[in-house]
């Protein structure tokens, strides 16, 4: 799509020098109006569908319309996918874990309905290693503390979203990771760039 994109303004380029050349100088008044031009902005292209989901869906996917709360927190968590220096597949299994344990809402403790101790995006616990209170419930840094055990599961780019997520986690429900993979990765394609 680039190469069509500057084929043509090279071809509008050299009919407007040809136009310039044949037709000679325009005269410019002194009360004409100055000519405004408009900058074209060029969007970065989506990351590859084949990098985000390179084994295809498991399962019956589920998907869920998104808050400003929600998006704001999709978009922390690839800041610090790109800030730990990983790539839009790491991303990926973020947001659908983060979809799978809190539906991406920034949980704090839930009482009676709490799984012990666990908070955050992440449903991290203290308890366990995590970090505070504080940390695990700041968006940049639970993401930081999921990617670094996801960094530290050899071989997790080439494993199925679920079992990814799952080495990490270590949840009751180890399957329930690969329901949010497609909408996931319409989170990184859309937000990747922005």
């Amino acid at each position: 799509m680039n190469s069509i994109f500057r084929k043509s303004m090279l071809g509008v380029a050299g009919l407007a020098f040809a136009g310039g050349v044949f037709a000679g100088p325009v005269a410019v008044h002194a009360d004409a109006a100055p000519v405004r031009t408009t900058p074209v902005v060029v969007q970065a292209e989506k990351p590859d569908a084949g990098k985000l989901i390179p084994h295809g869906v498991q399962g019956a996917q589920s998907r869920i319309d998104l808050n400003g709360e929600q998006v704001a927190n999709t978009k922390a968590i690839i800041a610090a996918t790109k800030k730990a220096g990983m790539d839009e597949r790491a991303a990926v299994v973020s947001i659908a874990t983060a979809l799978q344990e809190s539906k991406l809402e920034n949980l704090g403790h839930l009482g009676d309905r709490n799984d012990h101790d666990s908070q955050g995006l992440f449903q991290q616990r203290p308890s366990s290693g995590w970090g505070t209170v504080e940390q695990i419930t700041d968006p940049e840094y639970s993401t930081t503390a999921f990617l670094k055990g996801l960094k530290q599961v050899d071989g997790w780019q080439d494993m199925p979203l679920t079992r990814a997520a799952q080495t990490v986690q270590v949840s009751a429900f180890p399957d329930h990771y690969a329901q949010w993979e497609q909408q996931a990765a319409d989170l990184v394609a859309k937000y990747w760039n922005s």
